[in-house]
């Protein structure tokens, strides 16, 4: 009688192993395949840091070296030499941040009153919202461009941000989907209260919207700060030039060849450096944004 009881107990070791061996293969190919994006995805980092740092003879070196040698910091001199990169910075942190602060407000009010707010053709008035999105940027290019001529805005910051303070439709779409999953009995406590609509906006719906809200933050300062066609289409003037539009014109400043490369290398990794920033410090309530948008439609 002990045989049969031996061989259940080796088939169930083998199982049991057969299903240890099983999970640390899938979760080792897991790991190699996230491991091998992340290579994918830090080398041109690394290698926009290394350009930065080398000399142009080690531009063109072949193979080439990761690693300067020796190290050539002159670049970083250079780069506020040939433009005014500091000015370009103010530029488009003052620009980066105004539209935050008009997207987020306008946005998030919208998205509350979509939400949860009652009156006559919402629902019509919030598809037609939506169905802008579908209308591509470079149709209403001539027709902006018009208005804001008109306006006298033209080579002036203004229609770089004033947009921005009338809501964009991806983002009161989130602040919609975000507040429609908050449940309906604090609104009715806060009603009871005699709260305001108001009130219950800024003191229930944002603090627990904080991670959508963190969301449509980086994702405006990030549009904001590498918009290139904006400031091209509106912008004459050197002194009111972005990152973006000040790098381009720099690479007609820096020399030609490979005396320029370095050059534009170091200013692209200066203008990286904030939203890489940004993105470490709010990835968390970036990513509980993202994930809370459909909790509830």
């Amino acid at each position: 009688m002990s045989k049969p009881v031996n061989e259940r107990t080796v088939k169930k070791g083998r199982s049991a192993l057969n299903i240890r061996l099983l999970n640390f293969t899938r979760h080792a190919s897991i790991h190699l395949i996230l491991i091998l994006v992340a290579v994918i995805v830090i080398t041109p980092l690394v290698w926009l840091f290394s350009a930065s740092l080398k000399s142009p003879p080690q531009q063109i070196t072949w193979p080439p070296e990761l690693i300067p040698d020796p190290f050539y910091p002159k670049n970083y001199v250079d780069l506020f030499k040939v433009a005014n990169m500091g000015l370009y910075f103010l530029n488009s942190l003052k620009l980066a941040i105004l539209n935050v602060i008009g997207n987020c407000l306008s946005s998030s009010l919208a998205g509350f009153a979509f939400a949860r707010l009652r009156f006559r053709g919402k629902n019509v008035i919030f598809a037609i919202l939506l169905g802008t999105m579908m209308i591509p940027y470079a149709t209403t290019i001539i027709p902006t461009f018009v208005i804001f001529r008109e306006l006298g805005w033209i080579n002036t910051h203004y229609p770089l941000f004033v947009g921005s303070f009338f809501g964009g439709a991806f983002s009161i779409f989130l602040f919609r989907q975000t507040f429609l999953s908050i449940p309906q009995e604090l609104m009715d406590a806060a009603e009871m209260d005699g709260a305001s609509f108001f009130f219950m906006y800024w003191k229930v719906f944002i603090p627990l919207g904080l991670p959508i809200l963190t969301t449509v933050a980086l994702l405006t300062f990030l549009g904001s700060w590498n918009d290139f066609l904006g400031p091209l289409i509106f912008l004459n003037s050197a002194d009111k030039m972005t990152i973006p539009m000040g790098l381009a014109y720099m690479r007609g400043r820096a020399g030609t060849g490979i005396e320029r490369y370095g050059v534009v290398m170091a200013g692209s990794l200066l203008a990286l450096l904030p939203t890489l920033t940004l993105y470490i410090i709010g990835q968390k309530y970036f990513i509980q944004g993202l994930t809370r948008t459909g909790l509830k439609g």
